[in-house]
């Protein structure tokens, strides 16, 4: 993966940071609820396609800003704090080249193969 696109994700993950400054939360929620959007790769216990759709459902940052803005909308800090550790999670996932799956298997991702 390039330089510049780990650079990027880098920022969207201080973005991600920044954001959860902005709640009335306890740095542990951040460290304690960082790694709970790889839940979804419990998909690929059942096969390889519902593993990508699940680890996808997790791991898309539509679906996080969208779950984020809907907290902003109706003022639920939780719907706040989902949206930003998705969103945190996400980019930092990229930071090392896991990207969105595809139904081959999970080391094919749309940032390209992981491991090449």
């Amino acid at each position: 993966m390039k330089l510049s696109l780990k650079i990027e994700e880098f920022a969207m993950l201080i973005l991600g940071v920044f954001l959860f400054t902005k709640l009335d939360y306890s740095w542990w929620w951040f460290a304690g609820l960082f790694l709970v959007p790889d839940i979804g790769m419990l998909g690929y216990l059942a096969s390889d396609k519902i593993g990508a759709y699940s680890y996808n459902i997790f791991h898309h940052k539509g679906i996080a800003i969208a779950i984020y803005l809907a907290g902003i909308m109706i003022e639920n800090a939780y719907l706040q704090l989902t949206g930003i550790m998705l969103f945190a999670h996400s980019s930092f996932d990229r930071c090392f080249g896991y990207g969105l799956k595809y139904e081959k298997g999970f080391k094919f991702t749309h940032l390209g193969e992981i491991g090449t």
